[in-house]
């Protein structure tokens, strides 16, 4: 089987996550996109990128409650 996480072909869309090969998907933290904004889901301060939000994006503890159902 293809396993593009360990082909440097995408080594690049992999530096984008905030946890590469992780559970989350919000977009890594940058001195231009820092992770300064709140959740739109529970509020929470400073959880979220400009791009997240952009993305639609809620944080990783609403995403979770989300998909198990619990939300």
């Amino acid at each position: 089987m293809y396993d593009d996480m360990r082909d440097p072909m995408f080594d690049d869309v992999r530096d984008d996550f905030a946890d590469p090969g992780g559970r989350s998907a919000l977009c890594a933290a940058t001195k231009t996109n820092p992770r300064n904004l709140s959740c739109p889901t529970c509020g929470r301060k400073r959880v979220l990128t400009r791009r997240d939000v952009d993305l639609g994006y809620q944080c990783d503890s609403c995403a979770d409650r989300a998909e198990r159902g619990c939300d």
